[in-house]
């Protein structure tokens, strides 16, 4: 490994430089998945652009790995690395609200409930992920999709521009007339081709409550829901956003204490529109086999962003394979049914959301997520605690990805786990990968920034 000092730049460095010695660092190196421990040599929390300048430079001139690390919540453990620096950007979290012209300025550690707070005061909203405490550079830079995408689109598609560190520790901004071939790469090719410290997003108005909540099915006539599911929620305007997850039903003060811990078909809404028209809407949903729970209500946005943080706290040990899903098939939905009769600990959950809407009809070259026409996306998400249960855990995760292939096109680049470089080539068309190597051959031509789902130069 290469001899080093934090000495060598901390005169330079506004932020906290963290050795191995040092007591913040089991605290400072953890990530979301507990699948990794990866031990770094160097943690630089960094405060200003300038750190991360700094920083980039010194692991290029001393040809570190280099991770970065926003919200560290990422299946594959790519927030860190072994004997290597990385980037933190926690401390970075800066926030502008222009409510007038509907933009919002934010910095790359920001987390998801950070964003949502502050455009909150206005009624606004950025159209991002669903879990609170997300980072929104990992979840951005691969697309970014969620309750209001439908009718908004995906977070790509909502940026304005972007600050950018390159691999050669230039400070550059990426937008449609400033360096239009980087702006296009970050949309949807992840942080391959630099360090984004900062993002400027259009809002949404949204006000500050939404018609939204879990309606929870039963099982037991899980196909005939999933069949009426699937052909209910495509007739559906941009306005509606409706899910599925099967899973053990988690406590909810709605449910029956009786079904605490079964196996039921949670389907989870939103509608931004007017309440009496999206009960009227959910109903069939409702009417449709036995309804166990319904937690339909006017939510605070804010709370409903954060309402399934519960469920994938830091500290657990999380696998997860996916698909975009041509169709829901009834050959696929016997698959779901199967693997979700043998759901190998309570903590997994099936997860599939409905797509379509806004982002449908943008060209799928326009920005390099590709994948915008398919109807659904399947996450198998598996998640547990000893890690005793690995093998088990990630065999019937990948028996069930194997299963479905023949009714995928594509896959989510943000819902990979550490899968290899082919799997991440699958991400993408032919033609976008093409251009996203040619990208990364100008912008990170040493492939600087690899630890990542990584877009190679020498392919």
């Amino acid at each position: 490994m290469t001899k080093f000092t934090a000495e060598d730049f901390k005169s330079h460095f506004e932020g906290h430089i963290i050795t191995p010695a040092d007591e913040r660092y089991d605290a400072a190196r953890s990530i979301w998945n507990a699948m990794f421990d990866k031990k770094p040599a160097l943690i630089t929390q960094c405060k200003t652009t300038q750190d991360v300048v700094e920083a980039v430079n010194f692991a290029r001139e001393n040809d570190l790995l280099l991770a970065v690390k926003g919200g560290g919540h990422n299946s594959a453990g790519t927030g860190s690395c072994d004997n290597g620096l990385v980037i933190d950007l926690s401390l970075m979290q800066g926030i502008k609200v222009d409510p007038e012209n509907q933009k919002i300025t934010v910095q790359g550690g920001c987390l998801l409930s950070a964003i949502d707070a502050e455009a909150q005061k206005f009624g606004q909203a950025v159209s991002s992920g669903i879990i609170s405490h997300t980072g929104v550079g990992g979840l951005t830079l691969g697309g970014g999709f969620g309750w209001i995408s439908r009718k908004y689109g995906f977070s790509i598609d909502n940026l304005l521009e972007a600050e950018i560190v390159t691999a050669e520790g230039k400070i550059v901004k990426a937008n449609a007339t400033e360096n239009p071939d980087l702006f296009w790469a970050i949309r949807g090719g992840g942080g391959n081709f630099g360090v984004v410290t900062s993002f400027t997003f259009k809002t949404a108005s949204i006000g500050q409550q939404v018609y939204s909540g879990p309606i929870i099915k039963s099982f037991d006539n899980a196909k005939a829901y999933l069949q009426f599911h699937r052909d209910y929620v495509r007739n559906m305007s941009d306005d509606m956003t409706i899910w599925l997850v099967v899973r053990h039903a988690p406590p909810l003060p709605f449910l029956d204490a009786q079904h605490h811990g079964k196996l039921v078909v949670i389907v989870p809404f939103v509608w931004l529109g007017d309440e009496e028209e999206g009960k009227k809407l959910m109903q069939p949903i409702r009417d449709f086999g036995e309804t166990l729970g319904d937690g339909s209500a006017m939510h605070p946005w804010t709370a409903w962003q954060s309402a399934f943080d519960g469920l994938v706290t830091h500290g657990a040990r999380n696998y997860w394979k996916s698909h975009h899903l041509k169709s829901l098939s009834d050959a696929c939905i016997d698959s779901i049914i199967e693997y979700g009769n043998s759901l190998p600990t309570a903590e997994c959950e099936i997860f599939i959301p409905h797509m379509e809407g806004a982002p449908s009809r943008i060209a799928s070259d326009a920005t390099a997520f590709s994948f915008r026409q398919t109807p659904f996306l399947l996450n198998i998400h598996t998640r547990w605690r000893e890690e005793s249960d690995d093998e088990r855990a990630i065999e019937w995760a990948k028996n069930f990805h194997k299963a479905t292939e023949p009714f995928a096109q594509g896959v989510y680049v943000n819902f990979l786990s550490a899968e290899g470089d082919n799997r991440v080539k699958q991400a993408y068309t032919p033609e976008v990968w093409e251009k996203l190597v040619n990208c990364k051959k100008k912008w990170d031509p040493q492939n600087l920034f690899r630890v990542n789902q990584n877009i190679s130069p020498f392919s």
